[in-house]
């Protein structure tokens, strides 16, 4: 349990990442902005592009989650998801890559554990 209690806040690599860097392109296109910069803006504006592109590459190699809660044990912002190859039902990133979220999961594993 952690600071939020026992419920899933959806923190993942995915979204931190691309939240970081929409943060950052969003300051350099203000501060552009600002100073009259119109190539700043373009980066700014670029930069945001790339968070989107970012986030959306990192839930489709397994750093993203689905939609909905996690169980407990998978609530730590920084464990890959195991269905992410096959997509996610109802997640429109996954049918965006061609991913329907039909293919079973693979079995998981526990740390330091061989599968049977």
């Amino acid at each position: 349990m952690g600071a939020h209690g026992d419920h899933d806040m959806g923190h993942t690599v995915a979204g931190w990442t691309g939240v970081a860097v929409a943060v950052l392109g969003s300051a350099v296109a203000g501060a552009a902005f600002i100073a009259g910069s119109a190539a700043g803006l373009w980066l700014g504006s670029a930069l945001v592009l790339l968070a989107a592109l970012a986030a959306w590459l990192l839930h489709l190699a397994g750093w993203g989650k689905a939609t909905g809660p996690r169980p407990p044990g998978r609530r730590h912002w920084r464990v890959r998801d195991a269905a992410a190859p096959g997509g996610h039902p109802d997640c429109l990133g996954c049918r965006l890559a061609g991913r329907t979220g039909t293919v079973a999961a693979p079995a998981q594993v526990a740390p330091g554990r061989l599968p049977a």
